[in-house]
């Protein structure tokens, strides 16, 4: 299953920001459908798998599930790690070695869950699965590679959706903001005009806002409070105003120092101060009180 954000998720996410509001709900929320609609999945992947083995008493989910024409993706869950865990472990991800990790780290937590069984033989475990009138049993130990395999996807995909979430509301979000002020398409742009920049260092660029031939890079981060190295990627590109959902006290007093211009979405009108970065950025732009539900929806149809 692919992890996506929907633009509908992603409009959601904006409204929420420019109103102060917590966004997170509607990443949680994308979280769990992609959940639920996997485990559903999942179960009837378990249900045709033991049946078809029914008379192997070989592992019939390590034949089923480690099956090597699975994608890489697949078999690294489904072993209980992530694709992600296994290229830092081994600084690869091609698809040999994620199913020799996938295959020793199995062997492992099959191990470890015998052994758990065996110091507490007093536990027992049924998970009973049922599909068109069809079950199948896992006993204790299968039961629970079941319930690992689920706990980590659930974290893969929340690792996803997180990154994903924040990477897809950047440049919609500071687009919106320069279309509620009026601003010019002439002044803000996605990408440099500068084509000496080192390609890679751009990419990491957010937004650019534009005074005559200036381009003041711009960093868009929707982080917690409290993060006072949060400053660092602002030094470290260079850039010339920060946006981000809440900032503390040593944020601001760091920004302010550096002579960069910032925005707090989450404190009370925030989304407002933008009006004071282009004053002092010297970008022509109209002062607002406030938005309506319509001019975001047009907005939205011109971005989206």
């Amino acid at each position: 299953m692919s992890i996506t954000l929907s633009s509908e998720v992603t409009k959601n996410i904006i409204k929420k920001l420019l109103r102060g509001e917590d966004y997170r709900i509607e990443v949680v929320t994308l979280i769990n459908a992609e959940f639920l609609q996997y485990a559903i999945e999942f179960f009837k992947k378990i249900v045709h798998a033991k049946l078809k083995n029914e008379n192997i008493t070989a592992d019939w989910y390590k034949k089923e599930f480690l099956n090597e024409n699975l994608s890489s993706d697949e078999i690294a869950i489904n072993s209980g790690l992530n694709k992600k865990t296994i290229a830092n472990m081994y600084n690869s991800a091609r698809k040999e070695i994620v199913i020799e990790a996938a295959f020793e780290h199995y062997e492992t937590l099959y191990n470890s869950i015998q052994k758990l069984i065996e110091d507490d033989g007093d536990l027992n475990i049924t998970l009973t699965i049922k599909l068109k009138g069809v079950s199948v049993d896992l006993n204790i130990s299968e039961s629970l590679i079941v319930i690992n395999t689920l706990a980590v996807k659930r974290a893969a995909l929340r690792g996803g959706l997180w990154s994903t979430a924040g990477k897809r509301v950047e440049k919609p979000l500071m687009e919106t903001l320069c279309l509620l002020f009026g601003v010019d398409r002439s002044n803000y742009r996605i990408k440099s005009k500068n084509t000496d920049n080192d390609l890679s260092f751009e990419r990491e660029i957010d937004f650019y806002l534009v005074k005559g031939d200036e381009e003041y890079k711009c960093e868009v981060k929707l982080m917690g409070k409290g993060n006072p190295e949060s400053a660092d990627a602002v030094i470290a590109r260079d850039s010339k105003v920060f946006v981000a959902d809440k900032l503390s006290q040593t944020n601001k007093n760091q920004l302010d120092h550096l002579g960069v211009e910032w925005v707090e979405l989450r404190s009370s009108n925030g989304y407002l101060r933008f009006a004071t970065v282009l004053d002092n950025l010297e970008i022509p732009h109209r002062n607002i009180t406030g938005f309506t539900e319509e001019e975001l929806e047009n907005i939205f149809k011109q971005i989206f």
